[in-house]
């Protein structure tokens, strides 16, 4: 049977963090399941691999937490499962930007779903006429991967470094409208409250990040493969394993 793998996050705060580690480390072990869980005051952010049966029974036990209620996977097939162990990790933000200012759980920036941004794109602008600008907030070893080729990249090594990279390009951005994007939307949701929070107007993030794109707009657009921080590397526009130089075991915790 194949492999279903999952990617989801939630920006909701928790305080209870080592209890609700060791419910959902003793719930993965008893469903045999591998992969990682990122437990912060901020959120969850998971990934998660094993027989469809398994992941839905985990999804359905996490769902009855009010907390996470409705919460939606991202998913794709492979033949093994991409990861060695189960881990559940206790971190200060399930992704790091260290700007405490910025709470997620608070409140979204808004979004612009896969069909909008592809229509976009195709036009040459969005539907009031203006310039699209793509930011891509991810890593340099991912952009190498595979990107919108007409994106910003800024060759970033850390998520951290791009605040100070986007405050020293500001001008770019004037009278345009601005659509960040990462793999599975956590960072881009993140960095979006940021540039509104820096003044920026018509900020909007990609819902779902490049994987909900590549299921609901086939990638189009889109060049190369998209990073993922399992051993499968990459995946492709269909969201197959795809053949990647990068490995994903030296780039440190996941992220999405």
């Amino acid at each position: 049977m194949p492999i279903l793998n999952i990617s989801a996050y939630r920006f909701v705060s928790l305080d209870d963090l080592p209890a609700l580690r060791e419910r959902m480390l003793a719930q993965c072990h008893a469903l045999a399941l591998k992969g990682t869980i990122l437990l912060a005051p901020e959120g969850i952010n998971l990934f998660l691999a094993g027989p469809r049966e398994a992941i839905d029974i985990f999804m359905e036990w996490l769902r009855d937490d009010a907390r996470f209620a409705g919460m939606q996977a991202k998913e794709s097939l492979s033949d093994d499962a991409p990861f060695k162990r189960m881990r559940v990790r206790l971190k200060k933000e399930i992704i790091t930007l260290r700007h405490p200012t910025i709470r997620p759980e608070g409140g979204r920036a808004p979004a612009v779903d896969a069909a909008t941004l592809k229509r976009w794109l195709d036009q040459g602008h969005d539907d009031e006429g203006r310039d699209v600008v793509l930011l891509d907030t991810r890593n340099a070893y991912e952009t190498d991967v595979g990107m919108f080729p007409q994106a910003i990249d800024y060759r970033i090594a850390s998520f951290t470094e791009l605040p100070a990279a986007l405050a020293a390009d500001r001008t770019r951005y004037d009278g345009k409208t601005v659509v960040s994007y990462c793999t599975g939307g956590i960072r881009c949701e993140k960095f979006a409250l940021h540039m509104q929070d820096i003044g920026m107007q018509r900020v909007f993030q990609l819902e779902g990040g490049v994987l909900k794109y590549f299921e609901e707009a086939g990638g189009a657009h889109w060049q190369g493969g998209c990073f993922v921080f399992d051993e499968r590397g990459a995946v492709d526009k269909t969201l197959s394993p795809a053949a990647t130089d990068g490995s994903p075991e030296t780039h440190g915790d996941a992220a999405a």
